[in-house]
């Protein structure tokens, strides 16, 4: 990346991290994946129990790796208990130490942005997991919750139903087309704003463009 376009990203991501932490959220801005895994190890107990969100940027970080070395109880989906039976990790994120996530977008005046299909991953955000991770890129800054909500139309929807394989009309034509599909993923939406509980949500937020 160029070392122009990189200081401006960081600045942009500075201003963001101030929004957020007037909002209650404590906020950190991070030069690369090396930094954000290092301050991860850091900041989990060894043995703490862990869930996330489906998200391709804690893949691209490395985070779901991180989660699933076995220095932690990682609450995956595909996740079987000891008689060989699936373990309802939806339900189970709940009650865990810590839960992952990314963001669909954030705005410059500091609110998380999420909508979601089985609204399994905005349902932890919102309550449940003592403490709350949030991990995104430069490319989840929007300007407000307008563009928010279009950057969901027009990258996010489009590009994870393709991922999942969804029969959707934004599959095929790369945008949002209000369809009432029975793959539909955009159900619930939910926005963070000012928190009550200023220890519980912490957003990493990295130069890079990670994920949809």
């Amino acid at each position: 990346m160029d070392k122009s376009v990189r200081a401006a990203r960081m600045a942009t991501l500075n201003r963001v991290a101030r929004a957020l932490a007037e909002n209650r959220m404590e906020a950190q801005v991070v030069e690369d994946r090396e930094e954000l895994l290092e301050l991860l190890r850091g900041l989990l107990p060894k043995g703490a129990s862990v869930a996330s969100g489906g998200s391709m940027t804690l893949a691209e970080t490395g985070v779901t790796d991180l989660l699933r070395s076995g220095d932690y109880d990682f609450y995956y989906r595909g996740r079987l208990d000891e008689a060989g039976q699936p373990v309802d990790v939806y339900r189970a994120a709940f009650s865990c130490d810590w839960y992952f996530s990314s963001a669909n977008a954030i705005t410059e005046d500091g609110q998380l942005y999420n909508v979601d299909g089985n609204a399994n991953r905005v349902a932890a955000l919102c309550y449940g997991p003592r403490k709350v991770v949030i991990v995104a890129g430069y490319n989840k800054i929007v300007r407000n919750l307008h563009a928010a909500a279009e950057r969901v139309r027009a990258v996010a929807a489009p590009a994870n139903c393709i991922r999942l394989e969804k029969k959707t009309p934004c599959a095929a034509t790369g945008r949002c087309m209000d369809c009432k599909s029975p793959d539909h993923i955009c159900c619930d939406t939910v926005i963070h704003g000012f928190q009550r509980d200023p220890d519980r949500i912490r957003v990493f937020l990295l130069p890079d463009d990670l994920g949809y």
